[in-house]
């Protein structure tokens, strides 16, 4: 490690080590040979289709198999890989196996890239990260690619399997099924469970975080010893998936998707709840949602997955950080506790943070994309948040975006992946005390 790179602060380098990922991305996917024209892809584009891989987004301006050969379909899963799991994570990996001396500034990096509480056994948890990332990508790739041979045979089989696997445990929302029908997604499966489930259980592990897989793998079943964020990271996101699905089929079940049977509307519910929170997969039309199922989405994914995990969004804890902070003071209590446990103010406040930073960023954007073109507000606002909270999901405009709008949610989804907290920490060097504290004066609110 150079002493270069140990004079940026952690954040710094995150941020610095996704632009650079992003960056690299970019020059391969301008490549006539990433073109299946073998045409050289216009540098807004290539950046677009680098940043939403390597911040596992998966929003697209073109059809990812009609616009991209297998190059470039090959770089874009690599990326996706290097975004979902994390460069540091990758790069701890590397030199375990390597037998490199892993220092204290590399492994208080690696700590702020998983995001977990504590720097004690950050290196163990990455050895772990790695090896249950080929473990679940494995396993859903080879199911996907007994599936899917019998619809493309067995060579293609086995690439749709290990493209989608990876995909969908990064939650990154890439496919390849635009050979059948552009933009398609998993519309032709809707009703298959096989597809269905081993995509969803993909998304979900890749979404509930590293942190929470290091606690379930030392206790096991023993609930009772999980660590609170263990247990608000698993609570919140069972009621959010299935909370949502049961309003998904309320709102759709006249619209998108009436004439399923109740097999169809189940799997297409379940799997609209679960993919809104970060993964950007569908089985019906996007598009054609109602504006409730719309306004709902927008919801699910602005609070997306948990920390230290594959997904974005404001986070889970975040969302349930804030409920318990306005529980609290409606109840006039003095504290804000949760499964027995109260919580600190440090948390309460890093959480109105990322709350008031999100909103910020996507109150502007939708302004300044409904302000560049003529789009109606609930699908710019679709688009923004889908960009920010990683997720990929889409009404069909961002093809039809201008430039201009195109490099906001380029913004969106970097920032969303580095974290808008991480990004706006990272421009202010290290942290310094103020040498005077001002005064004190009460104000009036609400």
């Amino acid at each position: 490690m150079s002493v270069m790179m140990k004079k940026l602060t952690h954040t710094q380098m995150i941020v610095l080590g996704y632009l650079i990922i992003i960056l690299c991305g970019t020059m391969l996917l301008m490549t006539p040979a990433a073109s299946r024209d073998a045409q050289a892809t216009p540098m807004v584009d290539a950046m677009f289709t680098s940043t939403s891989a390597v911040c596992v987004t998966g929003l697209v301006i073109a059809d990812t198999w009609e616009k991209w050969s297998l190059f470039g379909q090959v770089v874009i899963l690599a990326i996706i890989q290097i975004g979902g799991l994390g460069f540091m994570t990758i790069g701890v990996f590397f030199a375990i196996i390597l037998r490199r001396k892993i220092g204290l500034w590399t492994r208080g990096t690696l700590q702020e890239s998983v995001n977990i509480l504590q720097i004690g056994g950050v290196v163990r948890l990455a050895k772990k990260i790695m090896i249950g990332t080929l473990v679940f990508e494995g396993t859903g790739a080879v199911i996907l690619a007994l599936r899917f041979q019998k619809d493309f045979g067995w060579v293609k089989g086995i690439y749709y399997g290990i493209f989608h696997s990876i995909s969908a445990f990064c939650n990154a929302g890439f496919d390849l099924m635009g050979q059948e029908e552009a933009y398609s997604s998993f519309t032709g499966y809707y009703d298959d469970w096989t597809v269905n489930l081993v995509i969803m259980l993909l998304i979900i592990i890749g979404g509930i975080g590293f942190f929470v897989w290091n606690d379930i793998s030392i206790h096991k079943w023993h609930i009772s010893r999980y660590c609170l964020h263990t247990k608000i990271v698993l609570s919140v996101t069972a009621i959010l998936i299935f909370g949502g699905a049961v309003l998904l089929y309320l709102f759709e079940r006249d619209n998108t998707l009436r004439g399923m049977d109740t097999s169809g509307q189940i799997l297409c519910s379940l799997f609209g709840s679960v993919t809104a929170r970060t993964a950007g997969f569908n089985t019906v039309d996007t598009g054609a949602l109602t504006d409730s199922s719309k306004l709902l989405t927008v919801i699910l994914m602005f609070i997306g997955g948990s920390p230290g995990s594959t997904a974005g969004g404001i986070k889970t804890t975040t969302f349930v950080v804030l409920l318990v902070y306005m529980k609290a003071n409606l109840r006039n209590q003095m504290y804000c506790n949760v499964f027995g446990r109260r919580l600190d103010d440090g948390a309460v406040r890093k959480a109105s943070t990322v709350l008031c930073t999100n909103l910020l960023l996507v109150l502007t954007a939708v302004l300044a994309i409904i302000t560049i073109q003529a789009e109606p507000a609930i699908d710019a606002a679709f688009e923004v948040v889908s960009a920010i909270g990683t997720v990929g999901m889409s009404t069909g405009i961002t093809r039809g975006l201008a430039d201009a709008s195109k490099l906001i949610l380029i913004f969106l989804m970097y920032c969303g992946r580095v974290g808008s907290l991480t990004f706006a920490l990272s421009l202010r060097g290290h942290k310094t005390e103020a040498p005077v504290k001002e005064p004190v004066e009460r104000i009036i609110i609400g």
